[in-house]
């Protein structure tokens, strides 16, 4: 049987691995993305940004890190959100020429105030603007341009909400996008709960050939492989379980190649990462205005780390440029093993195995 895990093409971009890095708000700038990447990430996406901001920010240097993309991180997703079908077009133009590879159209945020102004997530209970925006974008942007789109499973779980979904579902795809990812929660339930991989398996089988990936309760590099196996989809992209930790998607591409799965990595390994990350956000941000941003990653960085307590104590006190170098010398200057995360998050619903046939597959997938 022909292994799962092998191409991932959105439109005309082809991916070498199935593993990708999910949008995160509030993290996925420029220094994230290429850590990713250097890390076994084929393939990463920008932080959400809306519609309105990308047309109003001004060319300044203290705007610079917003819609900037690196020479060498290639290719990479940024994703619009917006209330307002009409600037969505000029919006993705826009993203088009700072270089951005592919358009994501984000259908899934579940944030409160986000909804409350008639984005992200709210557009899976309004099929025909949410459809509207999708067509715009895909008649902004150049023909060579991939459009995707991220949703979660629907509003809520009941028929209405689901008959809307697939409205926006199949739409999506008959007005040009190249793939959509799917959450397997509801927007109601944000982050509550297990995500519905059954959900996921269902809806690929009705996807057929069109490029499905799927999203949720990917906190480890194991979860990532059994998610593409159990559900049959094309790809995963991963959110929260890369914060803090880029190494799942070097584990994943080993367990996929059928690998042990590698050790954690070492405290000489994690201080090289970790200082690699602050030399770029500094050099993004500048020295004073990255180290809030660095602060929430050094939280995350910590739990690989033996003393993760003390250590991520530590970061929460940096408020001054250099303090954060002071950090590392003393926690990271000796060697040793790191630990494996504890997943602690709800177990995704799944019922029986599934076994996958080449029919079953995206012919993407197919190496």
């Amino acid at each position: 049987m022909t292994s799962p895990f092998g191409k991932l093409r959105l439109g005309n971009v082809t991916l070498d691995f199935p593993v990708v890095q999910a949008a995160l708000s509030g993290y996925s700038d420029t220094a994230m993305r290429l850590i990713a990447r250097r890390l076994g990430a084929s393939y990463t996406i920008c932080e959400v940004m809306l519609d309105q901001f990308i047309l109003a920010v001004k060319p300044r240097r203290k705007n610079h890190h917003f819609m900037h993309v690196a020479n060498d991180e290639h290719p990479v997703g940024g994703q619009l959100m917006g209330a307002d079908p009409t600037q969505f077009g000029p919006a993705a133009q826009r993203l088009v020429e700072h270089g951005f590879d592919v358009i994501d159209i984000n259908f899934g945020c579940p944030v409160k105030k986000v909804l409350g102004r008639c984005r992200g997530g709210f557009h899976l209970s309004q099929p025909e603007v949410a459809l509207e925006i999708v067509e715009r974008v895909r008649e902004a942007v150049p023909s060579d341009i991939p459009v995707t789109v991220k949703m979660r499973r629907g509003i809520d779980d009941t028929a209405e909400s689901r008959d809307k979904f697939y409205e926006i579902f199949d739409g999506a795809y008959h007005r040009g996008v190249a793939a959509i990812t799917v959450h397997g929660r509801t927007v109601t339930q944000r982050y509550d709960g297990p995500s519905r991989w059954d959900f996921l398996r269902e809806l690929k089988q009705h996807a057929g050939d069109r490029v499905l990936l799927g999203s949720g309760d990917l906190f480890d590099a194991q979860a990532c492989i059994d998610m593409i196996r159990y559900t049959g989809v094309d790809g995963v992209t991963v959110a929260r379980g890369a914060i803090g930790n880029p190494w799942i998607f070097q584990q994943a591409r080993a367990l996929a190649a059928g690998l042990p799965m590698p050790n954690p990595p070492t405290i000489f390994e994690q201080r090289e990462v970790i200082a690699e990350h602050y030399r770029m956000a500094e050099e993004l941000y500048g020295a004073d205005k990255c180290v809030p941003t660095m602060r929430k990653f050094g939280i995350k960085y910590a739990q690989l780390h033996p003393q993760h307590e003390e250590i991520r104590a530590e970061f929460c006190q940096v408020k001054q440029p250099g303090a954060w170098r002071e950090v590392l010398v003393k926690w990271y200057s000796t060697d040793g093993p790191g630990v494996l995360l504890s997943n602690d998050e709800p177990k995704p619903i799944r019922t029986v195995p599934v076994e996958l046939t080449s029919d079953s597959r995206h012919p993407a997938t197919q190496a």
